[in-house]
């Protein structure tokens, strides 16, 4: 099997996890094709038993790997994604960081994973993303997030006017720091730390929630993400910020964003006994009582 491995950070926590998982992977005869920043932080303390290839692009990955696996967070899997794009590389992620509702296998899984995989008995799971288009091509061809956009305020904390549009009706003119929408996976992420709900991986929905808003009774709203959003601002600010995931950009006021669902998925392996309604009970210790 053809494995790239894409990561970000190294320390004393995680480097005895990733020497034994990348050992066992070689001992299954996987060839191993490592992002070329991380293979620079792991060369000097691993001794590679066969040789290893390097990648920094879509390009280089493309024809080197049936399968990506990220070694960090979530915020690890969607630096990764513009790597991926439309390749179909299935992405599992091995959570060196903190909540992981995307990177959900845990250091002391990894063996058990790894075997679970190579059995063939990981679960892939296709991840809707959605998509931005401007007529500034503001992030070439990287104009897709699997979490959200999100469009504030850049230069000021004066609120703005958003004026957000569904196939072309108006929905509403939200006086608010900003406004995010939100996939189903983006639900968990920014979108629900703002009061967004959370939404079923498979609901095939949008989330627009409003960030702040001035008015209480606007609240975060789901739409079918066949909608497609037309989104204007305009206020004080001489500069106003979009981001996808965690890529950011500039523009002026009165630009008009264009937000849809995106032609190709993500495509995630979780393993057969993790599932959506087990990691919120984990993460989020839905049901736990702390008084005992």
């Amino acid at each position: 099997m053809q494995i790239a491995i894409y990561g970000k950070s190294l320390n004393n926590y995680n480097l005895e996890p990733i020497k034994n998982a990348l050992a066992k992977l070689e001992d299954l005869g996987s060839e191993l094709c490592i992002y070329s920043d991380f293979y620079n932080l792991i060369k000097p303390h691993i001794q590679f038993k066969n040789i290893v290839s390097v990648f920094d692009n879509e390009t280089n990955l493309r024809n080197k790997a049936n399968l990506l696996i990220t070694v960090g967070g979530d915020g690890t899997i969607l630096n990764a994604l513009p790597l991926v794009k439309n390749t179909g590389i299935p992405i599992v992620g091995i959570n060196t960081g903190r909540l992981g509702f995307l990177a959900n296998i845990n250091i002391d899984e990894i063996d058990n994973a790894i075997d679970l995989i190579f059995e063939g008995k990981g679960l892939i799971e296709e991840k809707t993303l959605l998509r931005l288009e401007t007529d500034a091509n503001l992030f070439g061809e990287n104009n897709f997030a699997m979490n959200e956009f999100t469009l504030r305020a850049n230069e000021t904390s004066a609120m703005i006017t958003i004026h957000a549009y569904a196939n072309g009706e108006l929905l509403n003119s939200y006086w608010a720091d900003g406004l995010i929408i939100s996939t189903p996976t983006g639900s968990t992420a920014y979108s629900l730390s703002c009061g967004g709900p959370i939404v079923m991986p498979d609901s095939q929905n949008f989330v627009i929630t409003p960030i702040s808003p001035h008015n209480l009774n606007v609240r975060p709203l789901i739409i079918s993400d066949k909608e497609i959003l037309t989104i204007k601002a305009e206020g004080r600010n001489k500069k106003f910020m979009v981001t996808l995931d965690s890529r950011s950009a500039t523009i002026e006021p009165h630009t008009e964003l264009t937000v849809m669902r995106e032609k190709f998925t993500a495509p995630i392996i979780r393993l057969p006994h993790h599932s959506f309604a087990d990691t919120l009970r984990k993460k989020l210790m839905w049901g736990l009582d702390m008084r005992n």
